[in-house]
C-alpha cells in the first residue's frame, strides 16, 4: 500500500520560512493532484491548497495565498510546500493527501511559528 511521509516541519520565528516534502512510496500518484492540509492546536483540519498532476496549476487557501507556494517532482514521488513569511497562525500539523479523493494521508508534520 503507497504512503505518504511529511517531513520538513520545525520551530520557526515570524517571518521565517520552512519548506516542507510529502514523498510517496511509489509513483500511484504521479498523475494525481496533491492537496495540503493543516491541524492547528485545537482546531479542526483545513484545507491548504493543492497543486495538479503536471504542477502548471496551484490553488490556495486565502490566508496563505502569497506566501505558500506549492510544487511537485513526479520522478522523486514528492510535493513540496514553501512557506514564507510565516505567521504565528500557520502554527499546525501538515498534513499531504490524494485529491480530490482523500483516501491517503501521510502521518504529518508539525510547524510552530513563535512571536
Amino acid at each position: 500500500q503507497v504512503q505518504l511521509v511529511e517531513s520538513g516541519g520545525g520551530l520557526v520565528q515570524t517571518g521565517g520560512s520552512l519548506k516542507l516534502s510529502c514523498a510517496a512510496s511509489d509513483s500511484t500518484f504521479s498523475s494525481s493532484a496533491m492537496a495540503w492540509f493543516r491541524q492547528p492546536p485545537g482546531k479542526e483540519r483545513e484545507f491548504v491548497g493543492g497543486i495538479d498532476w503536471s504542477g502548471s496549476k496551484t490553488f490556495y487557501q486565502d490566508s496563505v495565498k502569497g506566501r505558500f507556494t506549492f510544487s511537485r517532482d513526479n520522478a522523486k514521488n514528492t510535493v513540496y510546500l514553501q512557506m514564507n513569511s510565516l505567521k504565528p497562525e500557520d502554527t499546525a500539523v501538515y498534513y499531504c493527501t490524494n485529491y480530490p479523493s482523500m483516501d491517503y494521508w501521510g502521518r504529518g508534520t508539525s510547524v510552530t511559528v513563535s512571536s
